[in-house]
């Protein structure tokens, strides 16, 4: 039998029912009342890249096993899968305990992704270490160094896009080529600037979004609760940016153009406004050509990889056509192919006859 991951396994289960194992780590346990008086559980699982919903009723032969799981614990669920009103459901399923290699092997996620994730961090590396103003080089450095790997295990967001551990790596380095590759076309823009803000822009959800060292679950936390990642965002640069002017560079750095205090309020400038509205929760509109370049290429990564993920798991309502997932506003349409020039026949040899001679 196959051993999917929870991606692959909703999106096979879209075609019809799947016979496979799945491993998982288990988010949380409720038990929830039905309408006749008894009782069913939903036993939230994730992995690495993806979680559902895992209803188990009270006549289900696995009802009390699975009411005395605790969150934290790794298992394997066997089963026949299909994709169902609410998403994934198992028919004839059972479930196991992961031994310690299993774990292992499952904390490190699927090896294509583990591999993104390690170039995406080193082209995060390399392209903060390549800027020319030092006072932002250093900021980057210092932050990478400090908090390296908490940013390496924190999702993007709790759900939608690059939900899941290492997801912002993923989404800031994403963010920064495409950054890079704008400065080449408004070459009036600061490019130190817009990718030192691309790198810091999220950094405020190491302390909202982070996972736990040893798991796939993503803890609330009070700082994340009561400041928000741009309100902690902008504390993590303010503190960071003390820290550097005490050092001994800074004062090479006195009669730098522009001012350094200067530089700190235009980086602050993109971590608060780069929301772009009030109602989306940045305190400040954008109001530099950074902080709009910033504000869309955040946007556009975040869409594109929920477009990709709908492509993916959605299930088919027409050919082609795939169902809307939040907070995509309509059902998405496949992607026009790409054009390919169709290779041409090899001319035949000057003088030659039909029968080639």
């Amino acid at each position: 039998m196959a051993t999917l991951t929870i991606r692959e396994l909703k999106k096979e289960s879209t075609a019809g029912p799947v016979q496979a194992e799945t491993r998982a780590q288990v988010e949380s346990v409720q038990v929830k009342p039905t309408r006749s008086g008894g009782e069913f559980l939903e036993v939230k699982v994730t992995d690495a890249e993806e979680g559902f919903t895992l209803r188990v009723w009270g006549d289900a032969p696995q009802f009390a096993e699975a009411r005395q799981l605790r969150a934290r614990a790794f298992l394997a669920l066997t089963g026949e899968w299909t994709s169902g009103q609410y998403g994934l459901e198992a028919k004839n399923w059972t479930m196991r305990p992961l031994d310690e290699e299993e774990c292992r092997t499952l904390l490190g996620g699927p090896a294509e992704l583990r591999g993104k994730q390690e170039r995406d961090y080193a082209y995060i590396l390399e392209t903060t270490s390549a800027l020319g103003d030092p006072r932002l080089r250093e900021l980057c450095e210092a932050f990478l160094r400090e908090f390296g790997e908490r940013f390496r295990r924190t999702g993007a967001a709790r759900e939608y896009h690059h939900a899941r551990r290492g997801g912002l790596v993923e989404h800031v380095a994403q963010m920064m080529r495409a950054a890079a590759a704008l400065c080449q076309v408004y070459t009036d823009a600061n490019r130190d600037l817009l990718l030192t803000g691309v790198l810091f822009h999220d950094c405020g959800k190491l302390w909202e979004n982070c996972y736990d060292r040893e798991g796939f679950t993503m803890p609330h936390s009070v700082h994340g609760e009561l400041m928000g990642h741009i309100s902690l965002g902008m504390e993590v640069v303010n503190r960071q940016w003390r820290k550097m002017m005490d050092s001994d560079a800074a004062a090479d750095w006195l009669t730098l153009e522009p001012a350094s205090d200067e530089v700190r309020l235009h980086l602050l400038h993109l971590i608060g406004a780069h929301h772009g509205e009030y109602q989306f929760g940045s305190p400040v509109l954008p109001r530099t050509p950074e902080a709009i370049l910033l504000h869309h290429v955040d946007n556009i990564d975040a869409k594109l990889e929920m477009m990709k993920d709908c492509y993916d798991t959605s299930a088919l309502l027409a050919a082609n056509v795939f169902e809307k997932r939040r907070p995509l506003p309509a059902n998405l349409v496949r992607p026009l192919g790409v054009f390919e020039k169709a290779a041409e026949a090899p001319a035949e040899e000057e003088g030659a006859g039909a029968d080639g001679k």
